[in-house]
Parts: C-alpha cells; sequence; structure tokens
C-alpha cells in the first residue's frame, strides 16, 4: 500500500471517522441521485434536475475527498 513515501497511517486513521460521517452523506447522495435521474428521464429538459443528480455524485464522492485530504494534511 505505501509507495514512494506516500504512506500516512495516522491521518488516515484520524480521517476514518469524518470518512464514516462522509459515508452516511454519500448514501442520501445516492438516494438523492437516484431520484433525480428518475425525474430526468421523465423531463430530460428541466436543467434543475441536472444539476441536483451532479450534486449528488459529489456528495457520493465526498468520503474518498475527505481521505485524500486527511493523508494529505499530517507527515508521516
Amino acid at each position: 500500500m505505501c509507495c514512494d513515501g506516500d504512506c500516512r497511517p495516522i491521518g488516515f486513521l484520524l480521517g476514518l471517522p469524518f470518512a464514516f460521517l462522509c459515508l452516511l452523506v454519500s448514501i442520501v447522495g445516492v438516494l438523492v441521485w437516484i431520484v433525480g435521474l428518475t425525474l430526468s428521464c421523465i423531463c430530460p429538459c428541466c436543467l434543475c434536475v441536472t444539476l441536483l443528480v451532479e450534486f449528488a455524485l459529489k456528495l457520493i464522492k465526498a468520503p474518498i475527498h475527505v481521505m485524500e485530504w486527511f493523508t494529505s494534511k499530517i507527515p508521516c
């Protein structure tokens, strides 16, 4: 897992509680994405539904971004 000195286990461990919270947020994002996707299939001309689906995708990717941020901030 460690390659080129990029292993930061302390940052990973400190980021786990926040990643868990983001995981819950990403579950909400999945639900919003499913609803938004079905609404965009029904009425593809609505721009607000497209923005809702894009926001849901950002919520789904939140745990990955949180863990990357935590591991980049804490040195080995």
